[in-house]
């Protein structure tokens, strides 16, 4: 996982922006995204109502973790990206430890989201 703003390395491997918005201030070439995958983010009423507030985030790892496995084939699909080598979730929030690329990262594992 990695923020936008970071700054792309060879060694990310394959960068998947997995937010649904474009990152502010962020030109396209210098983003290096090899794929974006808008579709599995947050929907929009989620992310409105998650506001980054850290008191909501189980909460929001609960509902975004429900939406994720209504995209199932996407989710296979990152699955296989990622044996086939390395992968980068590149993520515009702040907040390294609440946001949407935690809680992908999280159901790409396989881990159970309580």
């Amino acid at each position: 996982m990695k923020r936008a703003y970071d700054t792309a390395l060879p060694r990310d491997g394959t960068r998947i922006l997995i937010d649904r918005l474009w990152p502010r201030g962020i030109r396209k070439v210098d983003a290096a995204i090899d794929l974006w995958a808008k579709d599995i983010a947050p929907s929009t009423a989620l992310r409105r109502w998650f506001g980054h507030d850290p008191a909501r985030w189980h909460e929001f790892r609960r509902r975004y973790s429900e939406e994720l496995h209504q995209h199932r084939d996407r989710l296979g699909e990152l699955r296989a990206l990622a044996q086939g080598g390395r992968i980068t979730l590149v993520f515009a929030a702040h907040d390294r430890a609440h946001n949407d690329a935690v809680v992908l990262r999280e159901i790409l594992l396989g881990r159970r989201i309580p």
